[in-house]
This record gives structure tokens, C-alpha cells and sequence, in this order.
């Protein structure tokens, strides 16, 4: 069976998470029942990362197994290849879903995009092959412009940030360490992550000129992770929080007084990266034995 690696991006707006929940949209839900209809089977799809509800995504991958026949059928009569027929039918699928789910929906255009697709090999796992995932979240203080246009995007707060503050806190919580208190933890499941970059800084060029960010990189993210961190930044940012404070939570491991977490719409999935083909299998098996997963 032909394993397909998806790229996607999506606006989580209007999405309550990733993960398919009974009567709610979610971008697992309309990305699973647009590509089964495409395909014309049933489709199981797993994914680099869960998005929380409101969170969005510029480069997220997941991928699915789909029958031979399925996968040869897509180009119909066209000379096209099944990838480039598989994103041209998916996108209208999409778009025809979103102008029904959401009232004033630009025509033809959907929330979530799949911006390629093509085969790998069977030991490719989007979920434990994946080496980091890298996350940014953008806020506009009282010293920021505010474009309206990104108002689903960008947290806007009424006050002036203490960005070095912020950046000072976060250094100490670099490396590997037991998250608990900046996580939701899931049953089975370890908080022991490891924590490559957290960089607090306001922007000096580009599209996000002048407001405050955070990137952060880590092999895996557990639950609330990443808006943990930002609310603990917040919390020193705003003068709430001493400097010392989010490394005597993350050294606390409680969820008594767990870091607050920030609000999902400014955090936006970047980056997801995978090791060579000839490594997949042996990163997948080292993620799920970390992790203390079995599924």
C-alpha cells in the first residue's frame, strides 16, 4: 500500500483543534472526509503534531496509507501524476467545505490547504519519524503596529513587554527536563521533552516588524506546552514574575501551580523535520521508546 506524505497549512480560526471530535469541525475530521472522498476509501490519517483549538499552521505533515488502486485511479484520464491530481481534486473538495461550514468564506478559497503530496517510504511516521517541530508565537504590545488583518493571528496586549526580561527567563528552561508543569500530561505518556530554542525578541524586519516573538524548538511538544511557555513569559514580560520564576516552576514538577497558558490564536506551527529515508525507522523506533507510547 502506497504510504503518502501530505503538507499542509490550515488557519485554525474557526477549527476546535486538529484531533476528530463527534460534532465538532476540526481539521482532522475535514481533511480525512475530503481525502475519502477524493479516494474513495477510507482514510486514517497521522499526524507531526495536535494542534490545540484556535492554533495555526503554515507547515504541518501527516500521512496516510491508501489501497494501489485508490492512489492509480486519481488522475482519471488526464496525463496528470496522482500527486498533482490528488492536490487539484482535495483542494476543490475543501473549498467546497469550508463555503458551506463558514458564512462569508471568500469563494474557492478553504482554511486549510494541502500544499503537497507525494509518496514515501513505509517507514516514514509523520508523527515519531519527525527530529523537531518549531513553533512561533507573535504578540503585538503597546509598542507594536497592529494590522487588523492579522488580528487571528497575533495576540494583542494593551501593555508595553519587557522583551529582555523575557528572554532571560527562557534560557534556563533549555535541554532536556521533566515539563510537568508546563504540560497537560496524557495517560502512558512522558513529559520529558527536550528543548533546543526558546527566543524571546522583537521583531526588527520583515512581516512581523515590530512585535513581539517567540520561537521555540523541540524534539516533541506534549499538551499546552508551547502556550505554557508563552504564558510563563507573559508572566515576566508584564512584571507579574520575577526573572527566577518559570525555572523554579519547571524544577517544582507540579501541576498545583502549573505556568498559566496563553491564549491559542497568535502560535503558529512552522516547521516539521524528518531524518534521511535510510534513518526513518530507527528515529521512529528511538521516538516511541523516549515518548513511552504505545500507540
Amino acid at each position: 500500500m502506497p504510504r503518502i506524505r501530505l503538507d499542509l497549512a490550515y488557519d485554525g480560526t474557526f477549527f476546535s483543534g486538529w484531533a476528530a471530535q463527534p460534532g465538532l469541525r476540526t481539521v482532522e475530521g475535514v481533511l480525512t472526509s475530503a481525502l475519502a472522498t477524493v479516494l474513495r476509501e477510507p482514510v486514517r490519517l497521522t499526524v507531526a503534531g495536535r494542534t490545540d483549538a484556535g492554533v495555526h499552521a503554515a507547515a504541518q505533515v501527516a500521512h496516510l496509507d491508501t489501497s494501489p488502486e485508490a492512489w492509480t485511479a486519481l488522475p482519471g484520464r488526464s496525463g496528470r501524476l496522482p500527486e498533482a491530481a490528488l492536490l487539484t481534486r482535495v483542494a476543490g473538495v475543501l473549498a467546497r467545505e469550508a463555503q458551506e461550514s463558514l458564512t462569508r468564506t471568500p469563494r474557492g478559497a478553504g482554511d486549510v490547504v494541502v500544499t503537497g503530496a507525494r509518496t514515501v517510504p513505509e517507514e516514514f511516521d509523520a508523527r515519531f519519524g519527525a527530529l523537531s517541530r518549531r513553533y512561533t508565537y507573535r504578540i503585538a504590545d503597546a509598542a507594536a503596529p497592529r494590522d487588523p488583518v492579522r488580528r487571528a493571528t497575533v495576540l494583542w496586549l494593551p501593555d508595553a513587554l519587557d522583551v529582555e526580561a523575557m528572554d532571560a527567563c527562557a534560557r534556563p528552561l533549555l535541554g532536556e527536563h521533566d515539563f510537568l508543569s508546563y504540560c497537560k500530561p496524557r495517560q502512558g505518556a512522558t513529559t520529558i521533552r527536550t528543548l533546543r530554542t526558546l527566543r524571546w525578541r522583537r521583531a526588527q524586519a520583515g512581516p512581523d516588524a515590530g512585535l513581539v516573538t517567540l520561537s521555540v524548538v523541540a524534539d516533541a511538544f506534549c499538551h499546552s506546552m508551547v502556550r505554557s511557555l508563552v504564558g510563563a513569559g507573559l508572566a515576566v514580560g508584564q512584571g507579574r514574575k520575577p526573572v527566577t520564576w518559570p525555572r523554579q516552576l519547571l524544577d517544582a514538577r507540579t501541576r498545583q501551580s502549573a505556568a498559566p497558558v496563553a491564549p491559542p490564536h497568535g502560535l503558529t506551527l512552522e516547521e516539521v523535520t524528518y531524518p534521511a529515508d535510510d534513518e526513518l525507522a530507527a528515529q521512529a523506533e528511538r521516538a516511541r521508546t523516549t515518548r513511552h507510547l504505545s500507540c
